[in-house]
């Protein structure tokens, strides 16, 4: 058998078999005990291969039970190299690990995080749930009681068992590695450029620091790798639609995009790419004239199922189980709407008196996806009107809380007369207790939104004017719709329209500068959209001892509108994070600096005393990858020049080989990064490890096709190179890692590791 014959199997033969050994190896229907191999480039019953090719081998009957050890290995040799690759995996991520005894980096966030999970505490974040419940049950299985606070820095105390925490986090990047080999498989490569990927992932210095914390990263990377690895695993089953097999890889791609997605919304980035996929073969099966109409919407109704229904029923599960686990009141509470805080232990809403009346304290929540609490604080604005700041703001306290008063002409509250019921189209004052002063706009620009006017806090009891006063306007109400008389707590949806200026009161979506400590912009809004979400507000607290306490039964929030409320709070929120203009952040990065890495990050304290850990890649990996992009699209134009030319370079199984695997790897790492070049949002190195492993999958794919595979090139050579480039990855790993595991001392006496001036190495920042 041929250097060629051999590469092209799906599953490679180990290094010790021989040409007259039978080959024992496994395919998707039975066992091989011939040399003739299964194809990878060959397809059965597809007119036109899309992405690749997996071929058909007869189906062959067991092999006969092992007799000593040797059988045993030899029939199962494929699993060997993966099986040592995961024991490497394991020492590299574990060695070491605890030596950092205190809080590093993200910790802080995310080990908090979970530790509201085992407090039941609820809380908000911009990223999905599953990575952060699955922090908090690594942390249950470890003993952990949810009593730390995670401070970035802080040193671990006794009771925390962080070191357990880190392995059990760690094992999602040992599983790194064997996923990484048996998706080479999957694509086709021969047993060269498998060894190479797979070392590749195992010696990154990057992925192997992300994965030594208590993060999300390594969790999104192991899913990013289980949906390619089941995408690849399903293109192999293609000639054989509607088995078990076919729907169980199937299934697991979409199971897996669920979990990825789940992780961090970075996942809907490979789900992008399943779905490229998809559309290609299905494309493909269209125009087969051969493929029943019957057929045809099997297929369509299989990937509907398995690639669309089951991905949103994960995804909405991790949600489910979210909001089941954290029912206690916690500091994520406002924002959430109104009614979903009346259901959590320890609000108070319940005893909220239902209506509003004039002398009633209450505040005042928007009702856009994620809005805060109408607020204002003694600060003034530094431009404009200079009068006390109104912002919204998503923690509660005092500054959030106004009362109901008539307007300036009309007399004041009688405690000890008739109740006043607020009611549409009342006009009030709204007074600030903390402060004294009213709730005012008038014609200077807001200082965010040019186009709107200004709101602020004007006055006092006895000092004020007409544009104190505001129009309460109804919309609806959730329990009682659109016609109603009077205005309930929690459940009527209002606008504030300025009696003067005909303007309504506005959240923005945007955060205030340093000045209005970053909280969100209010402003009074010209255009009139009774459609805008963020000009609605409702009562959320309330209380006038004069009222009877509500009713609990009124105040029942659906989980879809929670679930689509919390993922339109996360959305926003994370658009959010901007780059401030006034702060330069060190540890920010933009996206075309990392293909090449122009610089890394520190993830701790850099001091003489710190053990120091530096988010860098093995630089060869990087670079190499980076650079295999380019020669892999500079391939391709040649390779079509010549077609057009009529040469024939490659058989069309070969060349349906290098298109399969070129798309996997070009259009996964295309797909991962061009979001962040148009994101508004700040950026970190972080971002690019998962659109690095499609880079090291076209690295690998590269070696194979212009090296390891080709017959001109001799055995002999071929081991060269392979020794090279092996020898060069272990080497750079070895060179860089301490960066992974911890750097001791004084960081200058730790030369030769500024390979790049832009590297902030050595800078005492």
């Amino acid at each position: 058998m041929t250097e060629d014959t051999a590469a092209r199997r799906r599953v490679p033969r180990g290094p010790g078999a021989t040409a007259s050994s039978p080959d024992y190896s496994r395919d998707e229907k039975g066992w091989n005990d011939d040399d003739s191999g299964k194809d990878v480039y060959s397809k059965v019953g597809v007119t036109a291969p899309r992405f690749g090719g997996g071929g058909r081998a007869a189906r062959r009957g067991p092999p006969p039970p092992p007799q000593s050890l040797g059988e045993l290995v030899e029939q199962n040799w494929e699993h060997i190299p993966p099986i040592i690759y995961t024991l490497l995996s394991c020492w590299t991520r574990f060695h070491k690990i605890g030596k950092a005894d205190y809080v590093v980096w993200d910790e802080a966030h995310f080990g908090k995080f979970g530790s509201h999970y085992l407090k039941r505490e609820f809380y908000f974040d911009v990223h999905p749930p599953l990575g952060k419940m699955i922090v908090a049950f690594v942390g249950l299985l470890s003993g952990y009681d949810g009593g730390f606070e995670f401070k970035s820095g802080e040193k671990y105390p006794p009771e925390v068992p962080y070191v357990a925490m880190r392995v059990l986090m760690a094992m999602f990047g040992v599983l790194m590695v064997p996923l990484a080999w048996y998706t080479s498989v999957e694509l086709g490569l021969s047993w060269r450029a498998c060894h190479l990927v797979a070392l590749m992932v195992l010696l990154d210095v990057a992925w192997l620091c992300i994965s030594r914390f208590i993060l999300l990263d390594s969790m999104l990377l192991f899913f990013t790798f289980t949906t390619v690895f089941g995408l690849t695993k399903f293109h192999n089953q293609q000639w054989r639609s509607f088995s078990f097999d076919w729907w169980f890889w199937l299934a697991f791609t979409g199971f897996n995009i669920g979990c990825v997605s789940s992780v961090k919304l970075v996942g809907l980035f490979v789900t992008a790419l399943v779905g490229l996929y998809t559309i290609e073969d299905l494309w493909e099966k269209f125009g087969d004239l051969r493929m029943s109409v019957r057929t045809q919407l099997w297929h369509w109704g299989a990937r509907v199922a398995c690639l669309i229904v089951l991905p949103i029923l994960v995804y909405m599960a991790s949600f489910k189980l979210h909001f089941m686990i954290l029912s206690h009141s916690g500091p994520g509470d406002a924002q959430m709407s109104s009614l979903f805080q009346a259901n959590l232990i320890g609000i108070d809403f319940s005893n909220n008196p239902l209506e509003v009346a004039y002398g009633s304290k209450l505040t005042l929540k928007n009702m856009g996806w994620g809005g805060g609490l109408l607020h204002s604080h003694v600060q003034t604005y530094p431009v404009g009107s200079e009068q006390q700041q109104v912002t919204c703001y998503h923690y509660k306290d005092i500054n959030n809380d106004w009362v109901i008063t008539p307007r300036w002409d009309e007399p004041p509250v009688d405690l000890h007369g008739p109740i006043r019921y607020l009611q549409h189209n009342d006009v009030i004052r709204l007074v600030h207790p903390a402060t004294g002063r009213n709730l005012h706009s008038h014609n200077v620009p807001a200082p965010l939104s040019k186009l709107n006017n200004e709101v602020s806090c004007y006055g006092n009891a006895t000092i004020g004017d007409f544009n104190d006063y505001w129009v309460v306007e109804v919309v609806d109400d959730i329990n009682r719709g659109k016609h109603v008389d009077r205005i309930h707590s929690l459940t009527t949806r209002l606008r504030f329209r300025h009696q003067a200026l005909g303007c309504y009161l506005k959240a923005n979506t945007k955060g205030l500068p340093e000045w209005g400590f970053k909280q969100i912009e209010v402003s009074c809004d010209k255009t009139n959209d009774p459609r805008d979400m963020y000009s609605y507000w409702n009562v959320e607290s309330h209380w006038n001892d004069r009222l009877p306490p509500g009713e609990m039964k009124l105040y029942r929030s659906p989980f879809l509108r929670d679930f689509w409320h919390l993922n339109v709070a996360m959305m926003t929120s994370n658009n959010a994070l901007i780059p401030d203009p006034d702060k330069e952040d060190i540890l920010a990065s933009k996206p075309l600096e990392w293909p090449f890495m122009h610089t890394g990050l520190r993830m701790c304290g850099w001091g003489d005393n710190n053990t120091k850990y530096y988010l860098l890649g093995t630089p060869v990996v990087w670079w190499g990858s980076t650079i295999s992009l380019f020669v892999g699209v500079g391939a391709l134009v040649v390779y079509l020049m010549r077609q057009q030319r009529r040469y024939v370079d490659m058989e069309p199984r070969e060349w349906d080989q290098f298109l399969y695997v070129g798309k996997i790897a070009f259009l996964g790492w295309f797909l991962h990064f061009a979001p962040f070049l148009i994101m508004g949002r700040v950026t970190y190195v972080h971002h690019y490890l998962p659109t690095l492993y499609f880079a090291v999958l076209m690295l690998g794919h590269l070696l194979d096709h212009f090296f390891f595979r080709p017959n001109r090139w001799t055995d002999r050579t071929k081991n060269a190179v392979f020794g090279a480039c092996a020898l060069t990855v272990i080497g750079t790993f070895w060179w860089f890692r301490g960066v992974a595991w911890g750097i001791d001392g004084p960081i200058n006496d730790h030369w030769g590791l500024l390979w790049r001036k832009s590297w902030n190495i050595y800078e005492q920042l």
